[in-house]
């Protein structure tokens, strides 16, 4: 699963791999999810990768992390006898929607995103045009259609965020029946596209990267 993630220097300069502990993959940590061990010995997700202890990784997809907790492979990796819940893939991935949720938050009171069919294709029209177009899962695929070509006639292949559905888009949103919303590129972009990879390993989709180029499925 490649994740496309525009990063600054000093972020390529420390981004560091590490070995997930079911397939032994060398990786980004962008492709993985780290996790610890509670003072009760229970795994718990570390999707922000900052708690205390040393890290376990895994994958960032649903199979891998099923794997792992039955397999046994976190008592394995922490060397020791360590508790991982059936659960423990489901909640990853509610963490990681609450996460972009969050975002999607602050990008609308920054001003830097817009909603609605309407102001998306004016958006598109204006400068510096989007990084990030959202489409909500469960909207009309004539729609979605439309959306593309617009950024297609235009010459524009920005990111597609797909895999969030109406209702979580209208949470993040304070808004009723989002389907269609835009953003303009900056670190809350950057980070929405981070978490749009490793949600896709979560969540059955259109592409295995997490989004729809906007130049595909177009006729």
């Amino acid at each position: 699963m490649n994740i496309a993630v525009t990063i600054g220097k000093d972020d390529e300069e420390t981004m560091r791999q590490r070995k997930c502990i079911v397939t032994g993959e060398v990786r980004e940590e962008a492709q993985l999810i780290r996790f610890a061990v509670s003072p009760d010995g229970d795994v718990v997700p570390d999707i922000a990768a900052k708690l205390p202890g040393r890290g376990i990784w895994v994958s960032a997809d649903r199979a891998t992390l099923e794997r792992a907790v039955a397999k046994n492979h976190f008592s394995k990796a922490a060397k020791a006898n360590v508790k991982a819940s059936a659960g423990l893939p489901d909640l990853v991935e509610k963490l990681i929607v609450q996460r972009m949720i969050g975002d999607l938050g602050m990008a609308r009171r920054s001003g830097a995103l817009v909603t609605g069919f309407d102001n998306v294709a004016r958006a598109m029209d204006s400068r510096p045009t989007p990084a990030l177009l959202i489409e909500a899962s469960d909207g009309s695929a004539d729609g979605r259609r439309k959306v593309l070509g617009m950024a297609k006639s235009r010459g524009l292949d920005p990111f597609v965020l797909d895999r969030l559905s109406s209702a979580e888009l209208s949470l993040a949103l304070g808004k009723e029946n989002v389907i269609h919303a835009a953003l303009k590129a900056g670190a809350l972009a950057e980070r929405l596209i981070f978490e749009a990879g490793r949600l896709a390993g979560f969540r059955s989709g259109k592409t295995d990267a997490g989004s729809t180029p906007a130049h595909e499925g177009i006729a």
